[in-house]
Formats: C-alpha cells, structure tokens, sequence
C-alpha cells in the first residue's frame, strides 16, 4: 500500500521513521512519499521536502513567512494527488498538517493523525477540525483519552513512543561518566538558540566541579552553535540519549525534550524564551497551567518553569544547586519521576499505530475499489 507522511520537525522525523518501519515489519509492499528527514530518509526512499524548509516556530515569524508556508503547502498538496496514496500520515506539526488534513479529506485519502495536535492547551477549535477531516487519531499521552471523549473523533491511545525507546536505551547502555555533567538542551531551532544558550552557556562559570554539554539538535550545525559556546561548554551530536543517561541534571528548553529527561530520571529546570510579541498572543489563548508536559502530565509543577524573565543567570544558579546532588528538591522530583512513569505502561506504541493505520488502508481498499 502506498503510505504519504508529512513530518515537519526534527521529533516527527524520528517517529516517522520508526512507524515507517513498523510499517514495513507489517506491510513488505509499503511504499512511502514524505516530508520528513535524514532518519526517514535512512528507512526508505521516498522523500520529497526535508523539514529544514519547513522550521518556523511564534506569531511574528509565521507572519514574516507567510509566503514560504503557502508555497509548501502548495507543493505538498501536489505531491499527495501525484503520489495517490491510500492514507495521508500527518505527524504533529498541526499549523501545517491540519490543512494537509482537511485537503486530503476532500480529495478522498484517508487521513490518519499520529500525535494529536494539542487542542487540550490551545485552539481548542481545532478538534473541530479533526473530527471533520481525521479518520484516526493516535494519543500518545494518556489524560488525552478522557479529553477526546467529548469530541466526535475516532481516537485511540497507543501508548508513548519516546517512553519505549528511552527504556530500550537503558536497558543496553552503561551510564558512568568521568565528571559529572550537566545536559543542555536549548531546542531545535535557531531562534530558540539565540535566546536561550548564551544564558545556559554563561551558568557554567558557577559551576566548575561539573562539565556542561550541549545535546545538539537534529536539522542543525555545529556552526548555528559556536557563537554562543565559550570554552567550558563542549557540543556533541546524535548523543543525547548518551548524554542524559549519564547527566547529573538538565537544563532543557520546554518540549519533547523535558518528558524525554524525566523519562531518563535526570532532574531538570525547564524554560522557555519567547519573542516578546509571540508570548502575549500566546497567552491569550493557551488554556493550561503548565508548559512542560512532565507537569502537565502529573498535573502539578513537579520541575521548574522558568519562563521569559524568570530565565536569567541568577535564578538559574539557584535553582540548578536544588536538583543535583544534596539539593533540597532533587528526591522530591526523582520521587515524581516514578508517578510519572507509571503513567506510560503500555508497550510496542509504535507497533500499535502501524497495525492501526494498516487497518484503516484496508478499510480504503475494501471500501473504493479505485484503488
């Protein structure tokens, strides 16, 4: 059967390929066109766009590009009716894919979502949308279950990839380090980098008995770094599992990343910098109490938020000497970790959406005999 997947960021290139290959393991005639990246393209041919187009993250910068997103989704509307697939596989990313959702719909693909936009934060509108133009919607977080329950959308809970995999890693890597270290996660965009390391690279002068590695991001270069980085501060690539199943804490930009650094036990404070702007319109919209998902999972700050102001030099020293070693909130949070986990029991996630989506394609087969 013929598989379109449209991932736009460096976390959607990682699931695609692994559902790509579950996929595979499943369906040996799979044949794919994507928008993705380097770890799709590894798995099977098939790419079209690499998501390094596509990275554009906050109000004003949307805005200022404008021109480029109506042009990719030109162009990836095109690829769907040229390729004919028998299911679109949208991969979060939801400004973009939620418009791929509705075209495919009306030109008569299946549609399936894995990773469901997050309707629960902000945009709540957007379910609309889903229940009109997505015929399966996989859940990765478990109090999305009870929240999609008031939406007409057909939804099923899968379980968490990045909890599978994280506890694969573990299980087959040792975790001794020759000093200890603090794990810098400072996001995957450039943006993100320009607001936020220079203030994590400078913390590094308060703490010389540890040595600070930053994990850098898929989609980008040592080069994108190097302004920022003094000589205490080393950068590697394609190691952060490696890195955080051996860090002693974490300082990490909010996302994906903070649940992946629970997941390895490493007590964190997680931040976020905004453009100024961006975070205004932000707020009048977003309708949770936290931004990092290790809280709004366990529906409580169990690791800090240090948002906008509140992310300076200062107040990350102090609060970076309450989770290492001896620190006065360093058990609480490990002890959280453990609540946490519970939370993600269910096995083979990334198995369980392939054989989902199999499903819904034969149902398309079975149901238009045109393809």
């Amino acid at each position: 059967m013929r598989y379109f997947i449209v991932a736009g960021e460096a976390s959607g290139d990682m699931h695609g390929a692994k559902l790509m290959s579950a996929i595979l393991a499943q369906d040996a005639q799979a044949s794919f066109n994507y928008w993705g990246g380097d770890l799709m393209a590894q798995t099977a041919p098939g790419l079209i766009q690499h998501y390094k187009e596509n990275a554009i993250m906050g109000f004003v910068e949307v805005v200022a590009n404008l021109h480029k997103i109506s042009k990719n989704l030109s162009n990836c509307k095109k690829a769907i009716l040229a390729f004919k697939p028998d299911v679109v596989i949208l991969i979060d990313y939801p400004g973009f894919n939620l418009r791929i959702a509705k075209f495919s719909k009306l030109n008569g693909f299946k549609t399936a979502y894995y990773i469901a936009p997050k309707v629960w934060a902000w945009k709540e509108n957007r379910a609309k949308i889903l229940e009109k133009y997505v015929d399966l919607l996989l859940l990765i977080f478990p109090f999305e279950t009870s929240y999609f329950k008031k939406w007409k959308v057909n939804s099923v809970y899968i379980g968490n990839p990045l909890a599978t995999s994280i506890s694969s890693f573990k299980s087959s890597h040792t975790s001794l380090a020759e000093k200890p270290i603090i794990a810098l996660l400072p996001g995957s965009r450039k943006q993100e980098l320009k607001r936020m390391l220079p203030t994590m690279v400078a913390l590094s002068q308060y703490f010389k008995t540890h040595q600070f590695i930053v994990c850098g991001a898929p989609g980008l270069e040592q080069s994108d770094y190097l302004p920022y980085l003094n000589a205490h501060v080393q950068i590697t690539f394609n190691q952060t599992y490696d890195i955080l199943s051996k860090a002693e804490a974490a300082i990490v930009c909010s996302g994906t990343a903070s649940l992946e650094t629970a997941f390895f036990n490493v007590p964190q404070l997680c931040a976020y910098k905004a453009n100024a702007v961006s975070l205004r319109i932000a707020k009048l919209f977003v309708k949770v109490k936290y931004m990092s998902l290790v809280n709004l999972c366990l529906n409580r700050e169990a690791i800090p938020e240090l948002l906008q102001e509140e992310f300076n030099l200062e107040t990350l020293q102090s609060q970076l000497k309450n989770i290492l070693i001896g620190g006065n909130q360093r058990n609480q949070m490990l002890t959280d970790y453990n609540e946490l986990n519970n939370l993600f029991t269910e096995s083979a996630p990334t198995q369980k959406a392939a054989t989902a989506i199999i499903g819904l394609t034969r149902s398309t087969l079975n149901s238009n005999p045109k393809y």
